[in-house]
C-alpha cells in the first residue's frame, strides 16, 4: 500500500499532466482516482476541493520551474545564453513531452478558475517576467543583446512569443514549429 505521501505526489503528478494535456476544466477527481486505483474520497483526503489540488499543482509546476531558472542563471554564460537554455524549458514541454505549459493551460481558463488557482497561475508569469526582466537588463549591460525600449516590454514579449508558440505547435500538430517561432524571436535579440 502506497504512503500518504506518494499518494498525494502521484495525485500532483498525475492533475499536472491533465492539465498540461487537457486543461484545468477537462479533469476530475473521479478521473485522477481511477488512474491511481483509489476512490474519489481519497483524492480529497489530500485535496478538499479541486481548487486545493490546482493551487497545490500550480505552486509546485511554479517552484520546479523557478529552480530550473536557478540552474540557468549558473550555467548561462552570458545572458544571450540565458534566453537560450529558458526557450529550452518550454520548448521540452511542447516538443519532446507534448505538453503546454502548466500556467500558460491555466491562463487561457482564468475566467473558470477558483482564485487560489488564478493567484498561483499569476505568480508563475510574475515571476517569469521579473526574471526575464533581469536577463534583458544584462544582456544589454553585457552587449549579447540588442533592443531598444524597456527590459520588461522585452520579457513580456518573450514570454507570449513562447506560449503563444506552444499553442501554434500544439494546434497544428507541428512541434517543429516552436523551434521556428522561438529562433525568430530569438534572433530580433543577437546580432
Amino acid at each position: 500500500m502506497a504512503k500518504q505521501g506518494e499518494t498525494a505526489e502521484r495525485i500532483l503528478a498525475i492533475a499536472q499532466r491533465m492539465i498540461q494535456s487537457e486543461g484545468y476544466n477537462g479533469f476530475s477527481f473521479r478521473d485522477i482516482a481511477a488512474e491511481i486505483g483509489i476512490k474519489s474520497a481519497s483524492v480529497h483526503y489530500h485535496y478538499a476541493t479541486k481548487g486545493d489540488l490546482g493551487a497545490a499543482v500550480a505552486a509546485r509546476y511554479a517552484a520546479r520551474f523557478v529552480t530550473w531558472l536557478e540552474r540557468i542563471v549558473t550555467e548561462g554564460r552570458d545572458a544571450r545564453h540565458r534566453l537560450i537554455l529558458y526557450v529550452g524549458l518550454f520548448r521540452a514541454a511542447v516538443v519532446e513531452d507534448g505538453r503546454m505549459c502548466l500556467c500558460g493551460m491555466l491562463g487561457a481558463e482564468s475566467e473558470s478558475l477558483p482564485l487560489e488557482v488564478l493567484e498561483e497561475a499569476r505568480q508563475f508569469f510574475t515571476r517569469n517576467l521579473a526574471w526575464l526582466g533581469n536577463v534583458f537588463e544584462s544582456g544589454a549591460a553585457d552587449g549579447t543583446l540588442i533592443f531598444t525600449g524597456s527590459s520588461e516590454d522585452h520579457a513580456r514579449l518573450t514570454l507570449a512569443a513562447l506560449e503563444g508558440a506552444m499553442v501554434f505547435a500544439r494546434v497544428n500538430g507541428d512541434p517543429a514549429s516552436f523551434d521556428q517561432i522561438a529562433e525568430t524571436a530569438l534572433a530580433r535579440y543577437t546580432r
